[in-house]
């Protein structure tokens, strides 16, 4: 009979597992050993351990199947955190392996040590320890099927020298959940939804990424009710294309007239969304539908609360909606929308021929034009979101995936590589800014190692932009934010990745769709303007004066990418008499 790292191995092959992300460490050597012996699974050597997570967590959120991470003793667990709260906080499938000193030691200050049942219980659903042979294979299991029903985080935690020991009973079989139950509202809360979406004159729909999946209810809903449809980041993908009823995002990287839409309507309908950032929203007259009901009513006050799927609800309502004739909101939001959009052009497209350092803005647009139609982009936290926000086209098969939730830096690259490890023959395009590919720059070997074909894009303006602007908006002067003129196209050559270095905005187009086409992993170093920012389109008296007080910048509002073109062909689509 084989040993406990074994049965977990095994546990994991039921599971449908094909890799884990991990840096090896004494404690963990009984299940590397395991996994270098079983079939059907490979152990991937990242740099770090953080990057395992979080390339764990981009394997988990692209597939919906369980992905594992696994640390050492100690820093090996330590290390985890950041790439666990990703996952967490974005409700994905994902497993950690934490090792543990030997298990005579525990509790002696022995060297390593730490508690990581402790550590972990705030950025998982579910962590225990196994402590004994015989825990196994049931203890592996109960994570594995937290880690599918929540979705979430499972981490289990054991010793190393248990890892060793001999399994004392066979593995078996057993099935794991691999579809959840689609929740159906109650029908009271159905006809009180109709209810009062018929009694509204004016309804704006503000969605998030519980709508995936509900593209075509959502189109019918907003043509029924005349209602302007806006969105969160993490529901762009989901929402922005094929709709004629787009306003734009809100929030600290909005566009558009989505702030107007949702202040200026009798009601305000959230669907598939937790938009954290509740000054935003109108905190009244307002009406949510979520299939988790832990979240409705946590960011503003509500007329009506509603659990269940968001396609489950629309499918159930819309035979119950009349349908509204007046547009006059509507049209007036989508032109609102569209001015907003023209008067910002501008930013992006004056002088980009001349203009050095290049705009930002401009190497965003052209690299959403060059990329496939079913690229994956993986987006760095910081002034790539806001970018990706503005010029990334999404068309229901391009994905956009970023640390939305958590916020953390550095994400980018290694969830590129947990993409292009589960999609080995889809384009996987990282955004990374400066700081964040120098923050998990030794990830830049994990890519020339494995060969991944990922594609990384540095925007690099050598500063922490993002920090940047909220010390202006503060009132700070700038401090402490310059990262330094580092040619990162010459370090990914170092590393074995062909890379170039533009400081040309002539040569952007040329270079991007040169790295895009080649086959292998690429890097593009591209020197963009560090007073390129990007402000919300509201923003507070207090803010204004932050500015003021911190003047001496040029601030853009940014451009918009091919949005306005959206925009403006939605303006044409208004019936008129």
């Amino acid at each position: 009979m084989g040993s406990v790292a074994d049965q977990m191995v095994e546990v994991l092959r039921q599971a449908g597992v094909e890799r884990v992300y991990g840096v090896v460490g004494d404690s963990l050597n009984p299940v590397v050993d395991a996994i270098r012996r079983a079939e059907g699974i490979s152990w991937v050597h990242v740099r770090n351990e953080e990057a395992g997570a979080f390339a764990a967590a981009a394997e988990a959120e692209l597939t919906g199947r369980l992905a594992v991470c696994a640390g050492s003793c100690g820093p090996g667990n330590t290390h985890l955190v950041q790439g666990l709260y990703d996952a967490q906080r974005s409700g994905v499938p994902v497993l950690a392996l934490a090792s543990h000193i030997p298990s005579a030691q525990i509790g002696t200050g022995f060297f390593q040590e730490t508690h990581p049942e402790r550590v972990f219980t705030d950025c998982s659903s579910w962590c225990e320890m196994l402590s004994n042979p015989a825990q196994l294979p049931r203890l592996l299991r109960v994570g594995v099927q937290h880690a599918l029903g929540s979705p979430g985080v499972s981490v289990l935690v054991f010793p190393g020298d248990v890892a060793a020991l001999t399994a004392p009973a066979p593995t078996g079989s057993s099935s794991f959940l691999t579809e959840q139950a689609v929740a159906a509202p109650p029908w009271s809360q159905v006809q009180a939804l109709a209810e009062a979406l018929n009694s509204a004159r004016t309804v704006t729909v503000f969605a998030g990424a519980g709508v995936r999946g509900a593209h075509e209810e959502l189109m019918h809903l907003a043509d029924t009710l005349k209602a302007p449809v806006g969105h969160t980041l993490r529901g762009k993908e989901w929402v922005q294309y094929d709709n004629p009823y787009d306003v734009g995002m809100s929030g600290l990287l909005g566009y558009g007239a989505c702030h107007e839409a949702l202040h200026e309507a009798e009601l305000v309908l959230l669907l598939g969304t937790d938009f954290p950032y509740d000054s935003f929203l109108p905190q009244a007259r307002t009406v949510q539908v979520d299939h988790d009901a832990t979240r409705l009513g946590r960011r503003t006050p509500l007329e009506l609360a509603v659990h269940g799927d968001v396609a489950a609800t629309l499918r159930a309502v819309l035979p119950l909606l009349e349908r509204k004739s007046d547009r006059r909101f509507l049209d007036g939001m989508l032109e609102r929308h569209c001015k907003a959009l023209e008067t910002v052009v501008g930013a992006y497209t004056k002088d980009i021929e001349k203009h050095r350092p290049i705009h930002p803005e401009y190497v965003a647009s052209v690299l959403d034009e060059v990329a496939a139609e079913d690229a994956v982009f993986t987006v760095d936290t910081g002034m790539c979101n806001v970018w990706a926000a503005r010029y990334l086209t999404p068309n229901g098969r391009r994905r956009v995936i970023g640390s939305f939730l958590h916020g953390s830096m550095a994400n980018a690259l290694p969830h590129a590589i947990g993409a292009q490890l589960a999609f080995p023959g889809r384009q996987v395009v990282s955004m990374s800014g400066d700081g964040g590919i120098g923050m998990l720059l030794g990830e830049l070997l994990t890519v020339a190692k494995y060969r991944l074909p990922v594609k990384t894009v540095v925007f690099n303006n050598g500063a922490l932009g993002m920090i940047k602007l909220e010390m202006l908006v503060s009132g700070y002067p700038e401090s402490e934010i310059d990262n330094g003129d580092v040619d990162y196209a010459a370090i990914a050559r170092a590393c074995g990745i062909p890379a170039k270095r533009v400081t040309d905005p002539a040569k952007v187009r040329e270079v991007l769709a040169d790295a895009l086409d080649r086959p292998g992993p690429a890097l593009v170093d591209v020197v963009t303007d560090p007073n390129a920012l990007s402000i919300p389109p509201h923003i507070t008296a207090a803010q204004l004066k932050g500015f003021a007080l911190a003047a001496g910048r040029t601030v853009l509002t940014g451009g918009v990418g091919k949005m306005i073109d959206l925009a403006r062909s939605n303006l044409r689509n208004i019936p008129r008499p």
